[in-house]
C-alpha cells in the first residue's frame, strides 16, 4: 500500500467534528452518535443525541434493536485514547456501517460544539 492508498483509506472511516456537525444538521435521521466510553463518563458529559454503547459490552443483544441502515459515528475522549476505535471495530464486526470522529469529545469541544451531561446542555466555555 502507497501513502496515498493508505491516507484515503483511513480518511474513509473517519469524520471530523464540523463534517459531524453539518452531517447532523442536514439530516440526523441517517446518523447515529455513539459514546464508546463507560457509562459514567457518558453521563458527566457527551455530545448531544449519542447514545452510549461501552465498547467493552458490545454485543449482538446490546445492539439487537439498532438500524442496519445508519452510519454510526463512534467517538471517545480523543487522542490518546484508542476506545472510539474498539467500538468502531465491534460495531463494524456485528455488521454496521461505521466511522471514527477524529479528536473525540475534546476536538468536538476545541471546535466549539455544546456538549450535555445527564442533566442537561452545557454552556460553551468562552
Amino acid at each position: 500500500m502507497n501513502q496515498i492508498d493508505y491516507y484515503q483509506a483511513k480518511l474513509d472511516f473517519e469524520i471530523d467534528a464540523a463534517e459531524l456537525f453539518a452531517a447532523l444538521q442536514a439530516d440526523q435521521r441517517k446518523i447515529v452518535v455513539v459514546d464508546a466510553r463507560l457509562a459514567a463518563a457518558y453521563a458527566a458529559e457527551h455530545i448531544p443525541m449519542a447514545i452510549n454503547l461501552p465498547h467493552a459490552s458490545l454485543s449482538n443483544a446490546m445492539v439487537r434493536t439498532l438500524d442496519s441502515d445508519k452510519l454510526y459515528v463512534c467517538y471517545c475522549d480523543g487522542v490518546g485514547s484508542n476506545v472510539s476505535t474498539k467500538g468502531a471495530f465491534s460495531l463494524a464486526a456485528l455488521g454496521f456501517e461505521v466511522v471514527e470522529l477524529s479528536g473525540g469529545l475534546d476536538a468536538w469541544k476545541r471546535d466549539g460544539y455544546k456538549t450535555e451531561t445527564a442533566q442537561g446542555v452545557l454552556p460553551l466555555d468562552e
